[in-house]
């Protein structure tokens, strides 16, 4: 596939390193909000006498996102990621601003709804940047580089926020924000205007066939994952029954915006998709119930705990890290398979951890093992869902890849919460089942690894 710019061109050059840094930016603030919110909410909640609508507060944040992300792969592939770039920015920064000046919580929930779309909107036009931008041979350079700038977040991004909380007041972990967020995309301006499609010749061909139907099957989509995470919040036959239909909604919806033949883990880019599903779902799964088991189990502070996470969060930086400096595989199978395998490996290694004869030390190892396996998983499946799409396909087939992300996860985590929700506190079989979902999507994803090789590629 011909990038726009030619393959001799590197990454030192002066505008593919203003766009490195100003998308490396971006994607540092949209994990930085992603993390440091959940750290304010409570406070939030709280100042706000708005601890009913709590729930919503992240619920419909993701159900804006999913249909942003439909929105942006159709708007990519007619006009370029430019304005889908644009207006993520400016929706992003608009509902910081709104949720940091609410007075009310059903404002702070609007504020959201519009920061989650803004981010949607923004998170595909950047992975149709990367196609459209860089040579073949430096993208998975460029998905390394985003998945370390999830890393200082990760690591300082609770923290901070709970230091502004206390010492500024919650309003600056939405209001600080924005201050960054218009330099980085600046950044990337000069390279989004060679980008820019260039108008059809003719009279304009107008949205493509099927968008209107696609846009509203996201609809139905995030509602339906905004129900979920509802219900999986909730104890009883009431939970059970909001997550039974919202499961309903996704299992209608979902098919169709993912790949032709996602169902049957065609050969391709529906496995591909699935599988950045599956291994999204199997690492979050697992990631929510260790901080709990941990301190319910082996009686761990949350400090303690956390720092358990961070240890995931770093070798998945180290790992992607790695495979942008491996010779590319002989078969594109190989890092998806063996990095899903680590994901596999590391969670059943981390659920030893739950009874204590085992030492803590193996299941942190564990868990250092499934995030490597992350960043040999994650970095391989964008590139290869890039090399696998047509340039007018870039922006359909990156919001399919991020939707499965989004909706496997959210599926998984309302499955665990009813399952931690259910009676009485669940002891060490509760959190080893909890654990083994997560470990059975990544041997499953291993199991179908081979599948992302087109029938013209044979399987190393």
């Amino acid at each position: 596939m011909t990038a726009t710019l030619t393959p001799a061109t590197r990454l030192y050059d002066p505008r593919l390193r203003a766009m490195t840094v100003g998308s490396v930016a971006l994607v540092s603030l949209l994990a930085f909000e992603a993390l440091a919110v959940g750290t304010a909410m409570p406070t939030v909640a709280r100042a706000l006498d708005g601890l009913g609508l709590y729930a919503l507060a992240f619920g419909g944040s993701f159900a804006a996102g999913v249909l942003a992300m439909v929105l942006s792969g159709i708007w990519c592939d007619a006009r370029g990621p430019r304005g889908p770039m644009w207006t993520g920015v400016g929706l992003f920064v608009a509902g910081l601003f709104v949720a940091g000046s609410a007075d009310a919580m059903g404002t702070l929930v609007v504020g959201r709804a519009v920061q989650g779309f803004g981010s949607g909107l923004l998170s595909v036009a950047l992975y149709v940047v990367v196609g459209q931008a860089y040579p073949e041979e430096l993208r998975r350079r460029v998905f390394a580089a985003f998945a370390a700038a999830w890393v200082v977040p990760s690591l300082v991004g609770p923290a901070l926020a709970g230091l502004i909380v206390e010492y500024l007041g919650w309003r600056w972990v939405f209001l600080a924000v924005p201050v960054v967020a218009l330099p980085a995309v600046l950044l990337v301006e000069s390279g989004l205007r060679t980008l820019h499609r260039p108008p059809p010749a003719g009279p304009p061909a107008g949205p493509p066939a099927g968008a209107a139907a696609r846009i509203g099957w996201a609809a139905g989509a995030g509602v339906s994952a905004a129900l979920l995470h509802h219900g999986g919040q909730q104890r009883g036959v009431l939970g059970l029954i909001l997550v039974a239909v919202a499961l309903a909604g996704l299992g209608v919806c979902a098919p169709r915006l993912l790949p032709a033949g996602f169902l049957r883990a065609a050969r391709g880019l529906p496995t591909v998709v699935g599988l950045r599903g599956l291994a999204a779902a199997a690492f979050v799964g697992a990631e929510v119930v260790i901080p709990l088991m941990l301190s319910r189990e082996r009686g761990f502070s949350p400090t303690a705990a956390g720092l358990v996470l961070t240890v995931g969060a770093l070798s998945w930086s180290v790992g992607s890290w790695a495979q942008s400096r491996l010779p590319p595989p002989r078969s594109s199978a190989t890092l998806p398979r063996l990095g899903l395998a680590c994901v596999a490996a590391g969670t059943a290694t981390v659920t030893l951890a739950v009874w204590p004869a085992v030492p803590v030390a193996v299941g942190v190892a564990g868990w250092a093992v499934a995030g490597l396996g992350m960043g040999l998983t994650f970095p391989s499946l964008s590139v290869l869902t890039l090399a696998l799409s047509a340039p007018e396909e870039q922006g359909r087939n990156s919001s399919s890849l991020q939707l499965a992300d989004s909706l496997f996860t959210a599926t998984v985590l309302a499955l665990t919460g009813t399952v931690l929700a259910a009676g009485t506190t669940p002891g060490p079989a509760g959190y080893a089942g909890t654990l083994a979902v997560a470990v059975a999507c990544a041997l499953l994803g291993a199991l179908l690894a081979g599948r992302v090789v087109p029938g013209r590629e044979r399987t190393a």
